[in-house]
C-alpha cells in the first residue's frame, strides 16, 4: 500500500516533467531564433524529446512509432542549425580533402566525370536513365524510415534495435557534418576546385525540367546545408536500411540492398557525393553496429529506467 501511495505522490511530478520535456522538445525548435536560444541548449531539448515520450506514454506500436518521429524532428531542426552562420560556416568548408581522396581512386580522373562521361557517351542528355536514378535518389527522403516502420509492424520484436541503430547513423552522420563541413563534387566543380574536371548536378537538371517553378522552393526545403555531403548519409541510412531489413527477412533484405546497391551509384552518377562520402557512410554504419552491440548493457539499464517512470506516470 505504501508503494502505491508513494507512486500517486510521484505520478504528477514525473507526468508532469515528462510533458513539459516532450513540448520544449518541439517548442524550442521553433522558437529559437526568435529567443535566441543556444544551440547547445536547443540541441538538449531535442535530444530530451524521445524519452520524455517513452514515460508519457504507455507502450505500443503507435508510441514506438512517436519515439521515431520525435528522434527525426531532432535530426531535422538539427542539421541545418550550422547554416545559422554561413560566414563562419564558409570559412570552416573543407573542399579539397574529398577531390584529392577520389583522384587516387578515379587514378587521376573523379569517378563522377568518368561516370558522367562515359554514359553521355552512349546516352543522350535527358535520357531516361538520369530521371530513374533521380528518383531513386528523392526516394531516399522516405526510405531508411519506411524501413523502420515496417520492421515495426512486421517484427515489432526488432524495432528498439533497429530504431536505436538508424537513429544513431542520422545523428552522428549530423555531428559530423557540423564539425567538418564538406562540399560534394558538383559545388567544387562550380567553383573550378576540380581541376577542370566538370561535374554535373543531374538531379536538379532532372528536378527542374520535371517540376518547374515548383523545384527550387520545393528541395531548397528538403536540401537545407549543401555542404554536408560527409559523410554520405544517404548511402550510409540506406545501407542500415539494407542491414537491418535483412535481419527481419530475406526478400525485405533483397530488396534493401537493391535500393542501396542502386542508389550507391547514382550518387556518384548524379554528381551528389565523392566515391569517400560513400566508404565513409559505410564506415560510420560499422561503428554504429559495433558500437550499439558494446554499449547494450546501457541501453538495457536506460531502458529499465525509463519503464520505472513510465509505470510511475501511467499505472
Amino acid at each position: 500500500m505504501s508503494r502505491a501511495r508513494s507512486k500517486s505522490k510521484w505520478r504528477p511530478v514525473v507526468k508532469g516533467a515528462a510533458a513539459v520535456a516532450l513540448a520544449a522538445a518541439f517548442a524550442t525548435p521553433l522558437l529559437r531564433k526568435r529567443l535566441n536560444v543556444p544551440a547547445g541548449a536547443t540541441v538538449a531539448a531535442m535530444a530530451a524529446g524521445p524519452p520524455a515520450l517513452a514515460v508519457l506514454k504507455p507502450r505500443t506500436r503507435a508510441r514506438d512509432a512517436g519515439l521515431y518521429f520525435v528522434q527525426m524532428w531532432g535530426f531535422l531542426n538539427a542539421k541545418d542549425m550550422p547554416t545559422d552562420d554561413p560566414v563562419a560556416l564558409r570559412e570552416r568548408l573543407r573542399v579539397d580533402y574529398p577531390i584529392r581522396a577520389d583522384m587516387a581512386i578515379g587514378r587521376g580522373e573523379l569517378p563522377n566525370m568518368r561516370l558522367q562521361r562515359a554514359l553521355s557517351g552512349v546516352l543522350p542528355a535527358g535520357n531516361p536513365l538520369e530521371s530513374t536514378l533521380s528518383w531513386v535518389h528523392w526516394l531516399w527522403f522516405f526510405e531508411p524510415h519506411v524501413s523502420v516502420v515496417w520492421i515495426l509492424a512486421r517484427h515489432p520484436e526488432l524495432f528498439p534495435s533497429s530504431a536505436r541503430q538508424m537513429a544513431a547513423v542520422f545523428d552522428l552522420g549530423c555531428a559530423v557534418y557540423g564539425a567538418v563541413p564538406t562540399a560534394p563534387p558538383w559545388w567544387a566543380s562550380e567553383q573550378g576546385r576540380t581541376d577542370g574536371q566538370e561535374v554535373r548536378r543531374i538531379m536538379v537538371e532532372v528536378g527542374k525540367k520535371r517540376w518547374g517553378r515548383a523545384w527550387e522552393p520545393m528541395y531548397g526545403y528538403l536540401g537545407g546545408n549543401p555542404w554536408a555531403a560527409m559523410p554520405s548519409l544517404h548511402f550510409g541510412a540506406s545501407l542500415m536500411a539494407a542491414i537491418l531489413l535483412s535481419e527481419a527477412g530475406p526478400v525485405e533484405g533483397t530488396l534493401g540492398w537493391a535500393y542501396c546497391a542502386t542508389l550507391g551509384f547514382a550518387l556518384v552518377y548524379l554528381g551528389e557525393h565523392y566515391v569517400i562520402d560513400l566508404i565513409a557512410g559505410a564506415a560510420l554504419v560499422l561503428a554504429v553496429r559495433k558500437g550499439d552491440q558494446a554499449l547494450d548493457p546501457v541501453a538495457q539499464v536506460v531502458s529499465r529506467a525509463l519503464q520505472r517512470l513510465e509505470r510511475i506516470a501511467n499505472d
